[in-house]
């Protein structure tokens, strides 16, 4: 099976660098650009399958990147975006005034922290691999599988495929309408094909760099 697993493209709160979480803010205009630019990369592309975190920038970004094959697109909520709690909407400068200890501890020591009201890395992990194995199942070697998910979702279910501890989860990127090609007989054998790909909307070494999930 062939598996492009994609982030939505930019919200507001992506570029001013607030905690979205499960927020349901929608794409900006340069995210719906970005969902245009993964649609032309993806246009040639057979795809068999396609689902989506039921929030609505990955939604819009995977209706745009389909195309007229949109009908195709379903959402399970197992793969909606790590709940910040209490820091959802928040500024990043605004959380370190709050709680500045557990954001550093979250840049430092990612999967042991517990935001206030929210989720861990492994919640998310164990909520986010199910359903991204049951998108997978019944694939054959010829079908191609399109995701698209968020930062926090896409770095764990990585993290999980590259067999890496959640503790290295910032040790690689995950820009806006980025996609990961994975590729594998089954979702226990997938091989990383290619990482954060942006190029067909950012050149090399420039991609959005956000400041919040």
């Amino acid at each position: 099976m062939k598996i492009i697993l994609a982030r939505h493209g930019e919200t507001a709160w992506n570029a001013e660098g607030r905690y979205q979480g499960q927020e349901d803010i929608p794409l900006s205009p340069i995210g719906e650009g970005q969902a245009r630019a993964l649609a032309a990369r993806l246009r040639d592309l057979p795809v068999t399958r396609a689902v989506a975190s039921p929030l609505s920038r990955a939604c819009r970004t995977a209706a745009i990147a389909l195309g007229d094959r949109a009908g195709m697109l379903t959402t399970d909520p197992g793969l909606m975006e790590i709940a910040h709690g209490e820091w959802e909407g928040l500024l990043t400068s605004e959380i370190l005034e709050r709680d500045g200890e557990r954001l550093r501890a979250w840049r430092e020591m990612p999967h042991e922290v517990l935001m206030p009201g929210g989720e861990s890395l492994q919640r998310v992990l164990d909520r986010a691999w199910p359903a991204f194995a049951q998108a997978c199942d019944g694939l054959s070697t010829d079908d191609t599988l399109l995701v698209v998910a968020h930062d926090a979702v896409n770095r764990v279910l990585l993290c999980r495929v590259l067999g890496l501890p959640l503790a290295n989860l910032w040790r690689f990127r995950q820009g806006p309408a980025t996609l990961n090609l994975l590729e594998g007989t089954s979702v226990d054998s997938l091989e990383v094909v290619r990482l954060n790909d942006c190029a067909h909307h950012t050149a090399f070494f420039g991609e959005a760099v956000h400041r919040a999930l």
